[in-house]
């Protein structure tokens, strides 16, 4: 099969790697960060953009590609690489995150999750088997395992059911994926959530049924959901500590870039998340010292680039004080610039990463770049 995982390199004071993996729409240099591209598009932004960041794997978002255009009109038009333009690899969720996040339009049971469309109140069915149907017939290169994910905090007795549903929908899918190869289909790689919340004693339980079966990877779910910095790391911790060295691992929903670089400590290899790109296009935008909010009436006059450390387009040609001029006008032009810098930003982040840990020196790395972010974090609330 095309997916295939190498581990270069490991950080000797630290958890953090350094690593590739291979598919069929090129290969993916890790710790890799992937912007989010929920209908198939990365909110303002071309494919030609995201390669020009040095981005080499997209998120697609299951749930509302097979509500919005429907995976039979994506699969008729070539699939999902084809439809969107886009030639890289692509990583999809299960939609279990999203049927699960409208609570009050859904149902679950063993069979699956009964919801009600957000667009138009239709009635839909998403299972194990047709969360790995679906993923099939975008054609991702990644495809995610349906698991079950209670918002916290939750009874102790709801997060044990939600585990052991997750154990039992996750080899479901696997079996699914294995008819569909059978048929000649199937080829996608397929991993396994990881649940039970900030429960150690839950996850590990998660785990040792799913590191039983065989996924070609493994994601750290259920976190990032409210329950605070220090709690998630460790449970981040807890988890690197389990998952084999072999295969890699994906902490989901995560895009703050200290939460990154953190994570990244702790064995992490793919992380995700709106964050950069949303913030972004309100006018917020992270660099190398911290956080800048361009919309502040301190930037009106100010000739400096949003980064004077990033090499992207928009900070090679454009100052503080036009993009600030943007975006009090409502001119659409200042999103897609600051979009253009946050997906540049966050390519940069784990590339520095990769090569620190390549070169012995990650936890130095690591060091220097959170005291940089706090001491321009202290100045931009001060500008604020």
């Amino acid at each position: 099969m095309p997916f295939s995982f190498q581990l270069e390199s490991q950080d000797p004071a630290t958890g953090a790697r350094a690593g590739r993996f291979a598919t069929s729409h090129g290969e993916v240099l890790t710790p890799a960060f992937m912007p989010v591209g929920t209908a198939g598009s990365v909110k303002t932004l071309a494919p030609d953009d995201l390669t020009a960041a040095g981005c080499d794997i997209v998120l697609a978002n299951t749930y509302h590609l097979m509500l919005r255009p429907g995976v039979e009109t994506v699969s008729r038009l070539g699939g999902l690489h084809r439809f969107m333009g886009w030639d890289g690899a692509l990583l999809t969720d299960s939609g279990g995150f999203q049927v699960m996040s409208l609570d009050e339009l859904n149902r679950v049971s063993e069979q699956g999750v009964e919801f009600r469309s957000h667009l138009d109140g239709s009635k839909h069915m998403l299972s194990p088997e047709q969360a790995v149907r679906v993923q099939d017939g975008l054609g991702t290169d990644i495809a995610m395992s349906f698991d079950h994910l209670v918002r916290l905090p939750a009874p102790a007795e709801d997060v044990r059911e939600a585990v052991s549903r997750t154990a039992r929908w996750a080899k479901r899918g696997l079996d699914e994926r294995a008819r569909l190869r059978s048929e000649g289909r199937g080829a996608m790689a397929l991993f396994g959530i990881n649940q039970g919340g900030t429960d150690a004693a839950e996850r590990a339980r998660c785990f040792a049924e799913l590191g039983a079966m065989p996924f070609d990877g493994f994601a750290l779910g259920g976190l990032w959901v409210g329950e605070g910095r220090k709690l998630g790391l460790e449970m981040v911790e807890r988890d690197c500590g389990e998952f084999p060295r072999e295969k890699p691992r994906y902490l989901m929903g995560v895009g703050h870039p200290v939460d990154v670089v953190e994570a990244i400590a702790r064995g992490v290899d793919m992380m995700d998340c709106v964050l950069p790109t949303r913030n972004a296009r309100r006018g917020t935008v992270f660099i190398a010292s911290g956080r800048l909010v361009v919309r502040n009436a301190a930037y009106a006059q100010d000739e400096r680039p949003l980064d004077p450390e990033c090499d992207c387009t928009t900070c090679r040609k454009y100052t503080r004080a036009y993009l600030r001029h943007l975006f009090v006008s409502g001119e659409m032009l200042g999103m897609r610039l600051a979009s253009v810098h946050a997906v540049h930003h966050m390519m940069s982040l784990v590339r520095r990463a990769r090569a620190a840990v390549q070169h012995g020196r990650f936890s130095a790395f690591r060091q220097e770049f959170l005291e940089q972010f706090a001491s321009g974090e202290t100045l931009a609330r001060a500008a604020s």
